[in-house]
């Protein structure tokens, strides 16, 4: 008998025990054990890896937004993309997504003091990194491992058995991994990512934070606090 490669809170490891049990993730996990015992540094730690997923069982998630894989300094990935947790220098995507909330909801300048988005994640924002672990200085080090067919799985799941969810889907690569959604079910806003090589190019100026918001009031769900980041 197999054993799972890797450890998931239920219920969503129970909608992803076929992924975690195939041949394809105990060789990803055979493979994060080695580089760990060549004392390659993986982010995020093991206990995050599934952070994102621990934080916002499926039932609950009204927003998804997609990342492409964690931080890949130390300190800095803590399991839910795009986020840091208190007291680590806000890494210039968030900045830019900070910008775009200000700016989307007319909040006050300041109004963000730390990257800690468990506030998002706690109300049902799933921050779904496509490739959940890293190694550091090496982004990408862990594409094509196996990564992307649980959360493709995660995807799929949610587009087919759940209504009325909002995609925030920025950037090519984002883009790509929502193909599958049905957009009869749920509404997907995309924009260019925010990293400071693109946020200039429609980033800034998409609201996809109003839309959102606007999305879940018209299909009776409430709303988003995106001003949440008490950690």
């Amino acid at each position: 008998m197999t054993e799972r490669p890797l450890r998931l809170s239920a219920p969503w490891a129970t909608v992803l025990e076929p992924v975690l049990r195939s041949p394809e993730l105990q060789a990803l996990a055979a493979h994060l054990r080695k580089r760990k015992a060549a004392g390659i540094p993986v982010y995020p730690p093991g206990k995050d890896i599934f952070a994102a997923l621990d934080a916002a069982p499926p039932e609950q998630v009204r927003v998804v937004i997609v990342g492409q894989d964690p931080y890949h300094g130390p300190g800095q990935a803590h399991g839910l993309a795009f986020s840091v947790a208190p007291g680590v220098p806000v890494p210039p995507s968030l900045q830019n997504i900070h910008k775009e909330l200000i700016t989307d909801l007319a909040l006050p300048e300041g109004t963000f003091r730390n990257g800690d988005l468990r506030g998002w994640a706690r109300q049902g924002v799933l921050l779904l990194n496509a490739v959940l672990t890293v190694e550091q200085g090496a982004p990408g080090a862990h594409q094509k491992l196996g990564w992307e067919t649980v959360t493709d799985a995660v995807i799929a799941h949610l587009s087919e058995r759940y209504e009325h969810i909002a995609f925030l889907l920025w950037g090519s690569y984002a883009q790509r991994k929502g193909a599958q959604i049905n957009r009869q079910r749920h509404a997907v806003f995309t924009a260019p990512h925010p990293s400071p090589l693109s946020a200039h190019r429609g980033f800034f100026g998409s609201r996809p934070f109003s839309q959102a918001n606007a999305y879940l009031v018209a299909q009776g769900r409430a709303p988003i606090d995106w001003t949440d980041h008490r950690g």
